[in-house]
């Protein structure tokens, strides 16, 4: 190759014309060694650092390791929607997880691949449900999304039993969606005895994949939080319930059936009522069995917090473990139950605020950044809610165009994300990401603290 064609290919790198990871794969076609590319790539890196380059601060470089952000918009304007539950009792969580899409859109001066990015966040919840998801609703916002032109990424849901519904509308019009929260296996994958019939294939009528999600699934997280209570906790005899969600019946099985592989004993296993204003018929039959652990699979809108609170009231801390899925690892949760939520253990799909605040780095940033915005501590699930929106841009700059089609192959190609959670992802054939940490947090002085990873 002449020295001139190398000589391009650098241009093009400096202009952002092409990524680091592209320039990385033609500078070795292009002739120029290993040694050469670094040493070039290494002089970017250190002008990428400077105000003038344009780009996002170095403390938000997260993502695609390199890339750039470009204020260019010559090409027009996309559209990416959200949809999950902002009010009610979801009002803290779904509220930060917008705030922090758009600090993330912000980070990259709400631009990628030559076009201006428009973000709109809808709405999936009612009142009647306290906010939590209601069907037509989420069904409204998948329409909506495809039938905009402009259009190219939903970003949602909250709910798995809600993205049951949207992932199919958005699969045949050839829309991705990704999740910042999903966590029902059967949304990607078949596991025996958690999954129902025709999953996940039925929610794919198009035959591929349009799906994604950046938090790990519940056959993960169920199951590390049994191995925990069995292993390290030395509990032996468990009962489990569940909110009749999608969601909430998914973990709650998989920790059953966990749980019982490990040699110890389900006395019982149940979805209770998430409308009643009274659980103490339902803690007393349960304290009549002699449960060391009680386990619960719901989200916040379902009424965790008063099953908490009923429960305490006839099994103690001391002699009665509760243990919490993700979607009760919110301040909303701990509000709810008041005293009683002290000494519960909650699970949670890597690492809550305060302990990227202790990792520090970019994390850490995040955590500040986003707190200074919203005047309190994020809801965990928020961060989330920001690797989405950068892996989604920088799926944009690849494709180059407003092409949903090419922006959903680049997407589900993610590879080697480096997260904020400090460690790097990818995305699987199936949407899933490989992450598999599980964080375990104890409510201490109304507080939700991180304690360890337990996968």
């Amino acid at each position: 190759m002449a020295k001139e064609s190398i000589a391009e290919l650098i241009a093009q790198l400096y202009s952002s014309k092409i990524s680091r990871r592209d320039f990385g794969k033609r500078a070795a076609a292009a002739g120029l060694t290993a040694t050469l590319a670094g040493q070039v790539l290494a002089v970017h890196a250190t002008r990428a650092q400077s105000p003038e380059a344009g780009e996002m601060p170095a403390s938000t470089t997260i993502g695609e390791q390199g890339f750039l952000a470009s204020t260019d918009t010559s090409k027009g304007t996309i559209k990416i929607y959200s949809s999950w539950p902002l009010t009610g009792s979801m009002e803290g969580t779904g509220g930060d997880a917008v705030v922090a899409a758009q600090m993330a859109f912000d980070d990259f001066g709400n631009a990628s691949g030559g076009y201006a990015l428009s973000y709109e966040a809808l709405d999936d919840g009612v009142a009647a449900n306290n906010g939590g998801w209601e069907a037509g609703k989420e069904t409204e916002n998948a329409n909506k999304a495809i039938n905009d032109a402009s259009a190219m990424v939903l970003m949602g849901t909250y709910n798995s039993g809600a993205g049951k519904i949207a992932i199919p509308i958005l699969n045949s019009a050839g829309m991705a969606m990704i999740s910042f929260a999903n966590t029902y296996p059967g949304l990607t994958v078949a596991i025996e005895g958690v999954t129902e019939e025709g999953e996940p294939e039925v929610y794919y009528p198009s035959g591929a994949r349009n799906y994604m999600r950046v938090c790990p699934a519940d056959q993960i997280q169920g199951g590390a939080g049994a191995r925990w209570a069995y292993n390290e906790q030395e509990r032996r005899k468990a009962y489990v319930l569940d909110d009749n969600s999608l969601y909430g019946k998914g973990v709650a099985t998989v920790f059953k059936n966990t749980f019982q592989e490990l040699g110890g004993e389900i006395l019982g296993a149940e979805s209770y009522d998430p409308t009643l204003d009274n659980y103490q018929t339902l803690m007393t039959s349960i304290a009549d069995k002699g449960p060391d652990i009680v386990y619960c699979g719901a989200t916040v809108e379902n009424n965790p917090a008063k099953i908490l609170q009923d429960m305490r009231s006839v099994m103690s801390v001391d002699d009665v473990i509760y243990m919490g899925s993700d979607g009760q690892n919110n301040q909303a949760f701990v509000d709810g139950a008041s005293d009683a939520a002290d000494g519960a253990w909650l699970t949670f799909g890597g690492y809550t605020p305060d302990k990227l605040l202790e990792i520090g780095g970019p994390g850490g940033d995040y955590v500040t950044r986003i707190t200074d915005k919203l005047g309190h501590s994020p809801d965990a699930y928020a961060v989330y809610s920001y690797e989405s929106v950068v892996a989604v841009i920088q799926a944009i700059a690849r494709a180059g165009e407003a092409d949903r089609a090419k922006i959903l192959a680049e997407l589900m190609g993610t590879k080697d994300f480096v997260s904020l959670l400090g460690y790097t992802w990818s995305f699987n054939e199936n949407g899933d990401t490989d992450s598999s940490i599980i964080g375990l947090s104890k409510v201490i002085d109304n507080q939700i603290t991180f304690q360890e990873a337990i996968s």
